[in-house]
């Protein structure tokens, strides 16, 4: 009887800790008293969170990417042309994070990376460059292997004066990295070489997208047929098909609100798990995030466009049960966390927040 309580007991506490996650938050440290990348304990059906751990003295991890074996966790850490990308072995079971390495950016004020077993990829906003890092065995980072400087310019003059690569992202067969670039309103596409050396991305073509858009971020939809770009100047959302191997305009759609004099800000897009909705936040005046209904044919209608309830909405990300969506508002110092409805997708704030200086990256991972 002794065992068979303590086998019940064993398997009740299994399910309790599959409702609890660790959350990752990247964040900017040089407006207000931010210690870097913190990690909470999640509960994904309360909602209630504590802080596990956090960095010390880390610099603008403003976008971070995790191992496939949630070993380490790598970081742009966005300084000007002091700008560097840095290795943290990690704990999920402590949330610990313990700094490796770091190593040149390779051009002023990373934004985004991604990672593979082989590489790190970081894209340099106001350098106009992707740098590859190449991963060594302990997790740590390579000095760049590859470079690859972009140029030209765009018909904003204040946004546009030069090349701002903005976003790197694999394709679902990791063939290819798609490379935003809001400065010259295009989308490069590169094949991917993971053993390349100085030639691990190979320039395959480009896209151009709307003069004076600026083209921000870009997901596949998971039946990896049509692709969707944000873009950050004028809030237009276009929707692409993946046909062989290469983009083709469907369907173009905004995330600005019909009524509007203000600025748009188009920051981040993401799809719920089953592909059937698709979510946008758009910053400056706009400090929206809109929900649009996706179709068969890849095209979309908006359904739902609500305040996120902060200043500044940069990276948003749903809970690994995909019933909520948080969102990092950047400018008002919280996460604000909604309700989604999986058969509406319609969002619904439920109150409940996370104060924290400057967030801007959300990341959830086993917490074991």
């Amino acid at each position: 009887m002794k065992l068979a309580k303590a086998l019940l007991l064993l398997v009740f506490m299994n399910a309790a800790a599959q409702d609890n996650f660790n959350l990752i938050v990247g964040t900017y440290t040089n407006a207000c008293a931010s210690k870097g990348i913190y990690v909470y304990d999640f509960n994904v059906n309360t909602l209630e969170y504590k802080l596990k751990s956090n960095t010390d003295g880390v610099i603008n991890p403003s976008y971070l990417t995790v191992s496939s074996d949630k070993k380490f966790v790598y970081s742009v850490n966005e300084d000007g042309k002091k700008s560097t990308v840095s290795a943290f072995k990690y704990a999920p079971a402590t949330g610990k994070l313990d700094l490796i390495n770091k190593t040149d950016s390779k051009g002023a004020d990373p934004c985004y990376i991604i990672n593979d077993d082989k590489n790190v990829i970081v894209a340099n906003y106001s350098g106009g460059s992707i740098a590859v890092f190449e991963k060594k065995p302990d997790g740590s980072l390579s000095d760049a292997k590859q470079v690859v400087q972009h140029t030209g310019s765009g018909t904003n003059k204040s946004r546009q004066e030069s090349a701002h690569v903005h976003m790197v992202y694999f394709s679902p067969d990791n063939k290819y990295v798609f490379a935003n670039d809001l400065g010259t309103d295009k989308v490069y596409m590169y094949t991917y070489n993971p053993n390349g050396g100085a030639k691990t991305l190979v320039l395959k073509g480009s896209i151009d997208v709307k003069p004076g858009s600026g083209p921000r971020h870009l997901v596949f939809n998971p039946n990896g047929i049509f692709v969707y770009l944000l873009q950050e100047l004028d809030g237009t959302l276009t929707t692409f098909s993946y046909e062989n191997e290469t983009l083709v305009k469907v369907d173009e759609a905004s995330v600005a609100p019909a009524i509007f004099g203000g600025k748009n800000g188009g920051a981040d897009i993401h799809f719920s798990k089953d592909g059937k909705y698709l979510y946008a936040t758009n910053r400056m005046d706009g400090n929206s995030i809109s929900t649009f209904r996706v179709h068969s044919n890849g095209k979309i209608n908006l359904i739902q466009q609500i305040s996120t309830q902060g200043v500044g909405p940069r990276n948003f990300t749903m809970d690994p049960n995909d019933n909520y969506v948080l969102v990092a508002n950047q400018n008002t110092n919280n996460i604000i966390i909604f309700k989604r409805d999986k058969s509406t997708g319609l969002l619904t704030d439920t109150g409940k927040k996370i104060e924290l200086c400057q967030p801007v990256c959300l990341v959830f991972t086993p917490n074991k």
